[in-house]
């Protein structure tokens, strides 16, 4: 079982090395095309300078928006995610390299399982904190809009607790 597992491990390298090897075949000959004559570490500062430039244009838009929407905590996981699956790929690579482990893929998998489910359990928990919160302030703004319409003299404040109008001085939900 460790050496099927090894070889998929093993069969999935070698096609992402087979595939960044035909990029790298197709710069190599645009470059003799073009007669241009970079070295392999100056096509290695380009590609990789416009491909991460190319990143920056994209995720920073998303990022902004995200941040502007209060979302900080999705920026959060892509990050961590991100990291994750270096850090995993790493370890597995170094297990191979080393010869203290299997190089594995079922290894990675699992891994990242692991993270996506303690973070499924730390998102339910801080949805019920949050969703205390929540409860917290709308009887807190409940009994303040009370108070008020009593001291007015508008009545009956009951009449009035779920008006959209007095509804408007909930405080911004926290994210984070």
């Amino acid at each position: 079982m460790d050496e099927e597992n090894d070889m998929s491990m093993t069969t999935f390298l070698y096609s992402i090395v087979e595939m960044i090897a035909e990029v790298h075949s197709r710069i190599l000959s645009l470059n003799d095309a073009y007669e241009y004559n970079f070295s392999d570490k100056e096509l290695h500062f380009l590609v990789i300078g416009l491909l991460g430039m190319v990143m920056i244009f994209v995720v920073y838009p998303v990022f902004k928006y995200l941040a502007s929407t209060g979302h900080v905590m999705v920026i959060s996981w892509v990050y961590v995610f991100t990291l994750i699956i270096v850090i995993t790929f790493a370890i597995e690579i170094g297990q191979r390299v080393t010869n203290t482990g299997n190089m594995e893929f079922a290894d990675i998998m699992f891994g990242l399982v692991g993270f996506l489910f303690m973070f499924f359990i730390f998102s339910l928990i801080r949805g019920i904190y949050h969703g205390i919160l929540e409860l917290c302030r709308y009887y807190h703004n409940r009994k303040k809009r009370r108070q008020r319409m009593n001291s007015v003299g508008n009545g009956n404040a009951e009449e009035y607790d779920d008006a959209e109008e007095y509804a408007q001085e909930d405080e911004p939900d926290e994210q984070g």
